[in-house]
């Protein structure tokens, strides 16, 4: 199903949540955690964050390999996709500003 991200990110908590388990295979516990991680690092502003979240998930599904349709990290290493996918972009716009 290809995602009309306008829509889905103005879904409901638990539609939003249900979505992304559908299209890529994470948890409500995987949400969550990413979820909260982007908080952490300054994005306040619920679509901004959910327009995060599922920029992250695609980085994912196309940088890694499913099983069975679904994200699976092990151990710590939601958080080190997470930083990889985070921090690569934000030293690409600083580059970006540089030029």
């Amino acid at each position: 199903m290809l995602l009309d991200v306008e829509e889905t990110i103005h879904l409901t908590d638990l539609s939003f949540i249900n979505v992304c388990n559908e299209n890529y295979g994470v948890n409500r516990g995987v949400f969550n955690t990413i979820d909260a991680w982007f908080y952490k690092q300054g994005i306040r502003n619920i679509i901004e964050r959910r327009n995060g979240i599922l920029s992250f998930l695609e980085f994912i599904k196309g940088n890694s390999k499913l099983e069975n349709n679904r994200c699976k990290f092990g151990q710590g290493g939601l958080i080190i996709k997470l930083e990889e996918y985070y921090f690569q972009r934000i030293e690409s716009s600083v580059f970006k500003n540089c030029l």
